[in-house]
């Protein structure tokens, strides 16, 4: 299977293969939530001073981090 690069919205029916990248934000430069509902994003300093990814659940950006190490990565 090829591999394609989009700059776009992608919809995919069969999954996605290889690493995901979500967009990079500090606390400050998040931008607004209300506009994205459902968006992830990668906050670099989101859980005092800790990285985190967040979700918008269209109205605020919501901490998706439990602190724990994902076993064998």
């Amino acid at each position: 299977m090829s591999s394609t690069t989009f700059s776009g919205p992608v919809t995919s029916t069969n999954g996605f293969v290889g690493t995901v990248t979500v967009p990079t934000y500090t606390v400050a430069g998040a931008p607004s939530a209300a506009s994205i509902a459902g968006a992830v994003i990668y906050v670099s300093n989101g859980a005092a001073g800790s990285p985190i990814l967040a979700f918008s659940n269209g109205t605020d950006w919501k901490r998706s981090d439990t602190g724990a190490t994902i076993a064998g990565a």
